[in-house]
């Protein structure tokens, strides 16, 4: 198993691979000269990938994925933050708008009561002088 400070390695394109040593030439493998060659000769294509080539990549893919998973567990943390900023200024705003609700109910209650005995009140005056 690679160490994190391994996988988080990569090599310089020129370097030798992480792996086991590619000194020995495999049949079929190409050098510089041969590629510009064998790219040269029309439909013709080179189909494989050596391994430190293959390794490159994989090192290089390895990086951008840690490097983007790390930006989206930022950019959710930023979200998440955002998000319990809004909670609270919303609970605030809804205590606030609790707090008035309940005032104006009140007020409203008083009022009523104060209209009804001004009702009462004012029939109970003029059935007295209709009454005399």
């Amino acid at each position: 198993m690679e160490s994190d400070e391994e996988i988080r390695r990569v090599p310089e394109v020129g370097s030798e691979p992480a792996g086991p040593s590619t000194s020995s030439r495999e049949p079929g493998s190409t050098t510089g000269s041969d590629r510009a060659q064998a790219s040269a000769e029309p439909g013709q294509r080179k189909r494989g990938k050596n391994p430190a080539d293959k390794e490159h990549k994989r090192l290089k893919r390895l990086l951008r994925n840690r490097v983007s998973a790390q930006q989206a567990r930022e950019r959710k943390k930023a979200y998440l933050s955002e998000l319990e900023t809004k909670v609270k200024d919303l609970e605030s705003k809804n205590s606030e708008l609790e707090e008035r609700l309940s005032t104006l109910l009140n007020e409203n209650q008083m009022l009523r009561h104060i209209l009804k005995n001004t009702t009462v009140s004012r029939r109970e005056s003029s059935s007295s002088v209709s009454g005399e």
